[in-house]
């Protein structure tokens, strides 16, 4: 990941859910549960970003015993670019803050 490109959202929501092995479904499951239902990735969209996760090395297939139920996990290189996007999101969030604070003042 170039310091200046960011991951896509949805991107983004993925890579977090897959700190520990998941497959398909517990993925998209556990973003909408985290989210409180605020947001929803559907089958099409998530596994078009498995794939360029799996080309990228940021992800690996991580048991391929079940074909019906393919389980994936961060690689150690996918581990550093999630860690450097949420710094680049932890410094918009607060960029953010300022400028709402300032706004009340």
């Amino acid at each position: 990941m170039k310091t200046t490109e960011q991951l896509t959202d949805s991107t983004f929501y993925i890579m977090a859910s897959l700190t520990k092995p998941r497959h398909g479904y517990a993925i998209m499951t556990l973003i909408e549960e985290r989210t409180k239902g605020v947001i929803m990735i559907g089958p099409a969209s998530m596994y078009t970003i498995i794939k360029k996760l799996l080309k990228q090395e940021w992800i690996y297939l991580y048991d391929g015993s079940n074909p019906r139920r393919k389980t994936y996990l961060l690689t150690e290189r996918g581990k550093e670019v999630l860690k450097a996007d949420v710094i680049l999101r932890k410094l918009m969030i607060d960029l953010a803050e300022m400028g709402l604070k300032e706004a009340e003042e």
